[in-house]
């Protein structure tokens, strides 16, 4: 999965001498938490929310509100933005910035193109979509997840038998740290056609492979945020 296909295109930005209180503005009407910085076209820094607040007035200040505005209207986004912040390009992976985002603590990163200019915004959310996209989870799919082999041929022989149960391959994703030496734990999503006989199947794939989980998730009635 490619970044250019999940991220962000029609993105808001400031430039470097937009006032915070304008650029907070920005961010709380559009409901987003980071605000990239462009002079011609090109990206030269970044402004989040948490710059925003780190920079602002402790509530015990003993300014008055008169003058907390002034303050914040005066201070420019120059003053409080990183410089030179992460970027990645559009034909990187989608996992690759899952990677730099976990090891980095960011939930944003910006997206150039060859010649260096500003072509989207790849967030968190846009990540677990991707993610979410690609297990099939949504399409209602059977997960059987097993301890193969670990071999060449092993991923091979467990398609071809669901696959002569009429049963589509959605996503297959292999692990190895949460397996046994020796062993890959393998997941495999598939959508199994009207005619086929899901109960033959999980028996046959029982009998011939160590089968450590199958289920279908549900999710009607997730629970949400209250």
């Amino acid at each position: 999965m490619l970044i250019h296909e999940w991220m962000t295109k029609n993105v808001l930005t400031v430039d470097e001498n937009t006032s915070l209180m304008r650029a907070t503005r920005v961010m709380k009407e559009n409901s987003i938490r980071r605000l990239p910085v462009v002079s011609h076209g090109k990206l030269i820094g970044i402004v989040t929310d948490r710059d925003v607040k780190d920079a602002s007035p402790s509530k015990t200040t003993s300014l008055d509100v008169h003058e907390l505005y002034y303050l914040l209207s005066e201070m420019k986004v120059k003053d409080v933005m990183t410089p030179s912040p992460i970027v990645l390009q559009g034909d990187d992976s989608l996992e690759k910035a899952a990677v730099i985002m976990l090891e980095s603590k960011i939930s944003g990163i910006p997206v150039l193109d060859s010649s260096e200019y500003l072509i989207g915004m790849l967030s968190e959310t846009d990540v677990l979509r991707g993610f979410i996209h690609s297990t099939g989870i949504k399409d209602g799919a059977m997960q059987y997840v097993f301890d193969l082999i670990d071999e060449p041929g092993s991923v091979t022989k467990v398609v071809q038998v669901l696959r002569d149960h009429k049963a589509r391959v959605i996503s297959v994703l292999t692990s190895f740290e949460d397996a046994p030496e020796g062993v890959k734990r393998v997941a495999i999503r598939v959508l199994i056609s009207d005619d086929g006989d899901a109960d033959e199947l999980s028996s046959l794939l029982k009998e011939n492979f160590t089968v450590v989980f199958q289920g279908k998730d549900e999710l009607k009635d997730l629970p949400t945020r209250k």
